[in-house]
């Protein structure tokens, strides 16, 4: 399966025949390299950290169950690959998937009117203490997006909009870089569908995605984006509004996923912080963190005579440019250990 085999790399045949044989120690030596980048496709599929582990794990599985069926064609990167994707299609197509909490359709609390509403979509942030244990391996030539626009939760939101056959195909040839043919024998699909499959699912994605101007934005932790990353604090600890308005691009989104909200432009986010009944107080602080590639926040609410923080979710930041492209709020206090979060500070 040429590019799928990542780097064309023969079978790895002494390791393969002892896994055949019932070797476990083998078997993971086959598999092993590839479990991160795996567990992080299954991510973009699912939005799910945990229903990505969960994936990983069902196809080392069904690739330890099904090893007498490999012949060793394509190489064993491109085998998993196969396994991995075709299991997250089978979890998306679940109408017995756990249910996720959906939140009513309004603004919450006292804030404003939102400027635009969406289909509620569930999903995650990705800690980056997870990408660091990555393979240091280049997308393939297909590739149309780098890996760092790609890690974005705006890019991750889009991907959950998209049906899952479309997602697939746009993660496999637009992500990784697989060829058509590839991603065609990969899915047991023909290439003219493949190929419809992405065209739409580029015209779907493109028009939910913010500017791209990841090209001008700080490189992940550098002292650029930790200076960017600081004022944004110190503006939203200090309620400062002139301070956080002069971060924001043009046309930075807010969302709360998986509220079906979106502040879009500086007036429109600058309203909605206004409105917080807690803004201005002191209330809130925020400790940093790092999720998709860019600095993120635990936040911590303290009643208004000071005291206990306690966890207020947490804040994703979008970088394009000098500015902040996108703030992006999850409610879910239980993210929070994720990321190497208390849930509480100390007053």
């Amino acid at each position: 399966m040429g590019q799928v085999a990542a780097g064309r790399r023969p079978a790895p045949w002494p390791a393969l025949a002892r896994a055949r044989a019932g070797d476990g120690e083998a078997f993971q030596e086959l598999t092993e390299p590839y479990r991160r980048e795996l567990q992080l496709h299954c991510y973009r599929m699912l939005g799910s950290v945990q229903d990505a582990e969960d994936a990983v794990q069902e196809t080392l599985l069904a690739a330890w169950r099904g090893l007498h069926g490999y012949e060793g064609r394509a190489s064993v990167r491109g085998w998993l690959y196969r396994i991995a994707t075709n299991r997250c299609l089978n979890v998306l197509r679940d109408a017995g998937r756990r249910p996720r909490p959906v939140l009513p359709a309004r603004p919450p609390l006292a804030a404003p009117e939102p400027t635009g509403r969406t289909e509620p979509r569930w999903y995650e942030p990705y800690p980056d203490d997870l990408l660091a244990e990555l393979p240091d391996a280049a997308p393939g030539p297909e590739a149309r997006y780098e890996a760092r626009e790609s890690l974005t939760v705006a890019f991750v939101a889009g991907l959950q909009r998209l049906p899952p056959r479309q997602r697939a195909v746009l993660v496999l040839r637009d992500v990784l870089g697989f060829r058509a043919a590839e991603v065609a024998e990969l899915l047991d699909a023909s290439g003219v569908s493949v190929n419809s499959a992405l065209l739409r699912a580029r015209a779907s994605l493109d028009g939910q995605l913010p500017r791209r101007d990841r090209d001008r934005a700080p490189l992940p932790r550098s002292a650029r984006e930790r200076a960017l990353a600081g004022r944004f604090a110190a503006a939203i600890e200090e309620a400062d509004v002139e301070k956080l308005v002069a971060l924001l691009t043009d046309d930075a989104r807010l969302t709360m996923p998986p509220e079906p909200l979106e502040y879009r432009g500086r007036a429109a986010i600058a309203g909605f912080y206004r409105a917080l009944p807690w803004w201005g107080s002191g209330a809130l602080r925020l400790r940093p963190a790092r999720a998709n590639g860019g600095p993120a926040f635990g936040a911590y609410l303290s009643g208004l005579g000071g005291g206990t923080g306690h966890a207020y979710g947490l804040v994703v930041l979008t970088l394009a440019g000098d500015g902040v492209g996108a703030v992006t709020r999850f409610g879910d206090n239980a993210l929070l250990p994720r990321f190497g979060l208390p849930a509480e500070l100390p007053g």
